[in-house]
């Protein structure tokens, strides 16, 4: 009879964290070399979950997070997210698709309204909130199922502008600013195709920016100057978005 041979105590082994699982270790996953990863995760998760809802195409709109409820933008807001969401074909799956749904950053303020417009029209609408130290939890008027969480504002940014149909910008602070020129960018540089932006309240958009001003100093062209359009009401908006050719049911999708 051969000898038994010593049990070996083989913790040492496996409880490290090299013997983890990569795709089971937090450590690992929220170290400096996956960013990469957690970008692309950030991305797939998203995207994924928006194309089983069947969301083709949204109106995205921007804004501060500051407007009150009762206020004169808040309100607009929430009345655009009504009338897009009834007259543009969120209500209706178009082959088992949804369009024109509103998508918005998911926080408070004019994203709250545009999301409880849609709500208010018992439409789908997306939230693609941002994880902030002093901010946020979601508002309580997106789509349960189509509210996003992000760590990267660029992602964020990305999805915002993937299945962009239509852009409505509110008066807003740094974070709706850069939002804007994001949006204006990718359109100049035709990194997108075209698609209606209406930036609402024009006195407080030509006191901000003086947008002649870039055309006298040889900084844009004239013609610049037509990828955006004014609106003061919630019903100037949507005409001036199917004025300027707001599609019914277009797939837009950044370029590569």
């Amino acid at each position: 009879m051969s000898p038994r041979k010593p049990k070996i105590d083989n913790r040492k082994r496996i409880l490290p964290p090299s013997y983890r699982l990569p795709a089971l270790d937090p450590d690992f996953l929220l170290g400096d070399s996956m960013r990469g990863v957690r970008f692309m995760l950030e991305y797939a998760k998203a995207e994924e979950m928006l194309r089983r809802a069947g969301i083709r195409s949204t109106v995205v709109v921007f804004g501060s997070a500051r407007a009150k409820p009762g206020s004169h933008h808040y309100e607009q807001a929430r009345v655009f997210g009504r009338i897009a969401s009834e007259r543009g074909g969120a209500l209706i799956r178009n082959g088992g698709l949804h369009d024109n749904v509103i998508a918005t950053g998911g926080g408070p303020g004019i994203m709250e309204a545009a999301n409880r417009g849609a709500a208010d029209a018992g439409a789908l609408s997306v939230g693609f909130n941002i994880r902030l130290p002093h901010e946020q939890e979601p508002n309580p008027y997106s789509t349960a199922d189509l509210t996003f969480q992000f760590h990267y504002f660029a992602m964020r940014k990305m999805h915002l502008a993937m299945r962009a149909n239509g852009l409505v910008v509110f008066p807003g602070g740094f974070g709706t600013l850069d939002e804007l020129f994001e949006m204006l960018t990718l359109l100049q540089t035709e990194k997108i195709d075209h698609l209606p932006v209406v930036l609402f309240d024009r006195q407080f958009w030509d006191r901000l920016v003086n947008f002649n001003h870039l055309v006298d100093e040889g900084m844009i062209t004239a013609e610049d100057l037509k990828l955006f359009t004014y609106a003061e009401s919630a019903e100037e908006i949507w005409s001036n978005m199917i004025k300027s050719g707001l599609s019914m049911h277009a797939v837009r999708s950044a370029s590569d």
